[in-house]
């Protein structure tokens, strides 16, 4: 039972982690972080989803600015999820 009770609780906060990243406030980012969760969160471990969710918590302008290469990622997002959302992107440009 417990371990039923910990794959509900992955399988919550990966339905959450995709809703946030489509709902974020700003279109651009919502498409960039969007399409980004929807490909990756379902194979993501409790770890990289926590992880996800700590860079949820930027703003905007500065995940943008991240991604788009315009500012370098700050040593406290330079994690390998956020490795990974940055590789995504140079693959889809």
């Amino acid at each position: 039972m417990p371990q039923e009770l910990a794959e509900d609780n992955i399988s919550i906060t990966r339905k959450r982690l995709i809703f946030r990243s489509w709902h974020r406030g700003t279109r651009e980012i919502d498409l960039l972080l969007g399409k980004f969760a929807e490909a990756h969160i379902p194979q993501f471990d409790a770890e990289q989803l926590a992880a996800y969710d700590r860079f949820l918590n930027n703003s905007d302008p500065d995940i943008f600015n991240w991604i788009t290469g315009q500012e370098p990622v700050p040593p406290s997002e330079d994690n390998a999820v956020v490795a990974r959302l940055l590789a995504f992107f140079k693959t889809v440009s």
